[in-house]
């Protein structure tokens, strides 16, 4: 415990240097890029370089909260004139923004009424589970997985470490009633569990648009940027490969590096029956709550169907994506919430007003927008075509493997030590820009981007998933770096790499 306390304090410590040296660092540099004479550049985007310098590097060492430097990236922009305010603005309002409002909202419902701990436990209770220390690290991190595809990562998290914390409470008592003690920051198994919770939560963000804040940024990149739209369902397709690939990596992995010593933990079953008892029968809210959620995954995934049985070209198919595009569904689905009763007499309706304010990541939608707003205004200022430009002609020849792996790494490292919602922000306009600079279809490497940075595992402070688990003290920060940089190596070069290359341009063409 002493251990662990030290590094929490060295951990406090390094955060603390790290936003100090960014608070006045950031602006100096800024500054000497702004007085750097640079040819090629007009004067709107020699001074956008200054501010995306300030903003990038305040976004990876977070000297004020990063939903605040999301807007002073554009407030500078036009204050510098860089950009009028109106248009410096516009993206706040981007129909990226309002899909993942909608499915926030959506997710907080879920909450609210418990539909998501009935899927998870539903799927505890399974008999196939039964009290098998293995399956039950299986079914853990596919229940994870699942959910987190859906709702976010952290609430997903969030909810399945007190269930891996009771099982291995089981365990212990276990050993307790055989007359042996174990110390359960010291457990392999325990160790396994909690990376499993936090491992599987960040891999299930891979395989929807709205699963994790990267992929939509990237979605949103691609329609500003490039003019490339990618629909849901077409998202799905190769997300679900990567996430299963993941998982299957990781769950190797886990389970060969922290093996159980018993062969099934006593009291397991009866753990997880309390818990789908405590919930009851289906309640009306969470009826509800099921039906909007699937009338909106069946309204996502229907232009995908629709495309594979009438043609891309079908006037049917661009009537659909006109008239109900994948934000306006968020919407709707998330607006059905308020109309659906619950008690009609007392006009009750499914979701609270306070409660959808409570759930939506305000400061992650601020993100977005300041994300977008910078992609904007360097593509309008030819700062975008200037940078693609210097990198191509680093890269050399022009190649879309070695494109993809080096922007693949530069997200996963940005990701590791920063936030991964920034580190998509930095690298997504770059990695474009640098493909349609070279030629290529800037598609494979805005999805390689998205994948990588949901490949944070090292650090607890890579993804909110990985510090909820390493508050509970049963994983050593060294575990986690070891464990993570393994799952990271495989990942990049082994199932990203590969998967974009060859799944992803096979669907594109």
């Amino acid at each position: 415990m002493a251990t662990n306390k030290n590094l929490k304090i060295d951990e406090g410590n390094f955060d603390h240097r790290r936003q100090t040296i960014g608070l006045f660092g950031a602006p100096l540099l800024a500054l000497a890029v702004y007085l750097m004479p640079i040819a090629g550049l007009t004067d709107a985007g020699h001074t956008l370089l200054a501010i995306m310098t300030l903003v990038s590097l305040w976004w990876i060492t977070e000297p004020v909260p990063i939903p605040v430097t999301s807007l002073l990236g554009p407030s500078l922009a036009v204050v510098f004139g860089v950009i009028p305010i109106k248009e410096g603005f516009a993206p706040f309002a981007s129909p990226i923004i309002f899909l993942f409002m909608g499915g926030f909202i959506l997710a907080k419902a879920m909450m609210v009424h418990g539909l998501d701990k009935r899927f998870s436990f539903g799927l505890l209770s399974m008999k196939w589970v039964g009290s098998s220390p293995t399956r039950i690290f299986l079914a853990i991190g596919l229940a994870t997985m699942l959910c987190s595809g859906w709702v976010s990562n952290t609430a997903t998290a969030a909810m399945m470490m007190p269930i891996a914390m009771g099982l291995l409470m089981a365990i212990k008592e276990m050993f307790a009633a055989n007359g042996k003690e174990i110390n359960l920051h010291e457990y392999k198994y325990a160790t396994g569990l909690m990376l499993m919770t936090a491992y599987a939560a960040s891999i299930g963000g891979v395989l929807t648009p709205i699963g994790t804040p990267p992929n939509l940024i990237m979605l949103g990149f691609l329609d500003q940027m490039a003019d490339i739209h990618i629909s849901f369902f077409d998202w799905m397709t190769w997300g679900f490969l990567a996430m299963v690939l993941y998982f299957a990596i990781t769950y190797v992995l886990l389970k060969k590096l922290f093996p159980a010593d018993v062969d099934h933990i006593e009291g397991a079953q009866e753990l997880i029956a309390a818990k789908v008892k405590e919930l009851g029968g289906w309640t009306r809210g969470q009826k509800n709550t099921a039906i909007a959620f699937s009338l909106a995954v069946f309204l996502w995934v229907l232009p995908g169907i629709m495309s594979i049985v009438l043609g891309s070209d079908s006037p049917i198919l661009k009537t659909y994506n006109k008239i109900l595009p994948e934000s306006m569904v968020a919407m709707l689905a998330a607006l059905l919430l308020f109309v659906l009763p619950t008690d009609w007499k007392a006009r009750k309706y499914t979701l609270k007003w306070k409660e959808a304010v409570d759930g939506i990541e305000w400061g992650t939608l601020l993100l977005f927008g300041g994300g977008l707003s910078l992609g904007h205004m360097m593509y309008v200022t030819g700062l975008s075509k200037w940078i693609g430009a210097g990198i191509t002609s680093s890269l050399g020849e022009p190649n879309l493997l070695v494109m993809i792996a080096v922007f693949s790494l530069l997200s996963l490292f940005l990701s590791e030590l920063a936030s991964h919602t920034a580190a998509t922000n930095m690298v997504g306009p770059l990695g474009i820009t640098a493909a349609l600079s070279a030629g290529f279809d800037p598609t494979p490497v805005a999805v390689a981007i998205a994948l990588s940075a949901s490949l944070g595992f090292m650090l607890p402070v890579s993804t909110p998933p990985n510090a909820i688990v390493y508050a509970s003290g049963f994983v050593p920060i060294t575990k986690m770096i070891r464990t993570g940089f393994i799952i990271d190596l495989i990942g990049i070069f082994l199932i990203t790499i590969p998967i974009v290359v060859y799944f992803v341009t096979w669907i594109l063409s």
